[in-house]
């Protein structure tokens, strides 16, 4: 009779699994909890130790590591030498192996104490699944649980050819090179093998012309740890607009009340309110054209009243943490409409990569708002104004350099980034809001102002308070155009570039 060795961490379906691999005439043998399982469920399973006569020792960190089990696995079937040692020693040939691994990964993201993390180093599942796999002609290797009923089928319908074999085999060393990975990021943190998973091809990519695909990084969610409630298939486009609003969002978490609107990942309004509605509605009224066909992201819960507005125009996405049923309900009816319920405000990698062609640059996250807030002019912020300031930052931050933002009772008046001048980046913001009332509103830059010019521009316009990190050889001119004209200016110490 064949022998199938079957030892899971994660059990799920396990049970049913055997039972039909006993049909199929596989005799089976297992250890540890598995073979308590499935003993509890009349599975007619034999420990492993009743085939090697040796038992576990060290805690079970020794179980199937013995030529009993890997001379079954590995020997060449066709191979009359490997079949002469096999018969010599009385080693029954092991068929089929089903092994899922230690959850490592998942002891690391719960921040166990490291012996506990340590423990969950696989050693005989890996060793187990690379000798089934390397032997892959010979042995079916079964690692994902998701291909226990296509297994079962092709062994009922005696298909599991070569090609199929080599498909569980590819899987197989997939698990094996990712584990790997998982425990050496763990142990080289400043130095990890950028691990990608294979997620799902996409429409197209930026145009319609590009192709596109969507990858996981290192198995984190983070940001983009999201259910999609409704809609199309999210784009490549999509993903990138989502991860932008996700970003603000995060810097947004304290607020009770915020709702950004992204368009081409950018910034094109945003507000705090009194409630989903009235930061929706603030962000609506300071820039209802560029809005339309773009994004809306919250960081509270969407009222039905909230999702009425906003099924008042055409928008691509709506992302939020909860929905009322009522609200859903009505963000339903719209089938295009993409709706996101996301999981998660925090980030779980600390770094960021951009792809050179070949290269990757690799650089820590912009996470730090600002270092140390300084009144550099005799006149001084009203706390009104210095709240502004600090939201103003928070959205600067997020944008293109060289970005200006104007802000007025936590409302975004005006936006502008990816300038190659920053007076070009005050100008245009003026100029694409033209008519706003700007009377009262502060004025934050990503970077230095390098010039007075910008600052007098501010003036003019009705701005009468400067947030800057500063920094320029020059900030003593752009200090003293303040001082004569009593504008409060406020550095932060950290430049807040985006490219």
């Amino acid at each position: 009779m064949k022998l199938a060795l079957i030892s899971v961490t994660d059990k799920t379906g396990i049970v049913e699994f055997a039972k039909d691999i006993e049909k199929n005439g596989f005799q089976i043998i297992s250890t540890g909890g598995t073979f308590k399982l499935l003993k509890e469920h009349n599975v007619n399973v034999l420990s492993v130790e009743s085939i090697t006569g040796f038992q576990e020792i060290l805690d079970g960190r020794v179980k199937t590591l013995n030529p009993i089990i890997h001379g079954g696995i590995l020997y060449k079937r066709n191979d009359e030498s490997h079949k002469e040692i096999i018969n010599k020693l009385g080693i029954q040939s092991i068929d089929l192996v089903c092994v899922n691994l230690y959850e490592f990964e998942n002891a690391v993201y719960k921040d166990l104490d490291e012996n506990k993390i340590i423990e969950e180093i696989d050693i005989g599942g890996p060793t187990m699944i690379r000798a089934a796999a390397k032997n892959f002609k010979d042995v079916l290797i079964v690692t994902d649980k998701n291909d226990y009923d296509i297994v079962i089928e092709k062994l009922k319908n005696k298909k599991d050819n070569p090609e199929f074999r080599k498909y569980l085999a590819g899987k197989a060393f997939s698990l094996i090179a990712k584990y790997d990975q998982a425990i050496s990021n763990y142990f080289n943190p400043e130095n990890k093998v950028l691990e990608l998973e294979y997620i799902k091809d996409l429409s197209y990519g930026e145009n319609p012309h590009q192709k596109a695909s969507l990858f996981k990084k290192n198995n984190n969610n983070g940001l983009m740890d999201f259910n999609q409630l409704n809609g199309k298939d999210m784009s490549y486009n999509n993903y990138n607009d989502v991860f932008a609003a996700m970003e603000i969002l995060n810097d947004f978490k304290d607020e009770t009340f915020f709702a950004v609107a992204i368009k081409h990942g950018t910034i094109c309004c945003a507000a705090t309110g009194k409630s989903s509605l009235d930061a929706y509605l603030k962000s609506y009224k300071n820039d209802s054209v560029s809005i339309f066909g773009g994004i809306v992201a919250f960081n509270c819960k969407l009222t039905k009243e909230t999702a009425e507005e906003l099924t008042k125009i055409f928008l691509e996405i709506i992302v939020a943490p909860e929905y009322d049923d009522d609200a859903l309900k009505l963000l339903k009816n719209k089938k295009n409409l993409r709706v996101l319920k996301y999981n998660n405000l925090n980030y779980t990698e600390n770094n960021s990569f951009k792809d050179l062609d070949g290269y990757i640059l690799k650089q820590s996250r912009d996470l730090d708002l600002v270092k140390d807030l300084k009144v550099v002019t005799k006149a001084v912020p009203n706390s009104n104004e210095l709240e502004d300031m600090i939201f103003g930052m928070k959205i600067v931050k997020n944008i293109k350099s060289n970005g200006i933002v104007i802000v007025k009772n936590k409302e975004v008046l005006a936006v502008c980034g990816g300038q190659t001048a920053r007076v070009f980046g005050i100008q245009d913001a003026l100029l694409n809001y033209k008519g706003k009332d700007f009377t009262g509103a502060i004025l934050a830059s990503d970077a230095f102002f390098p010039f007075k010019d910008s600052v007098e521009m501010a003036r003019k316009a009705g701005i009468t308070a400067i947030v800057q990190p500063g920094g320029s050889k020059n900030d003593q001119d752009s200090i003293d155009y303040c001082n004569e004209n009593s504008l409060p200016m406020v550095l932060t110490g950290i430049r807040h570039f985006k490219h």
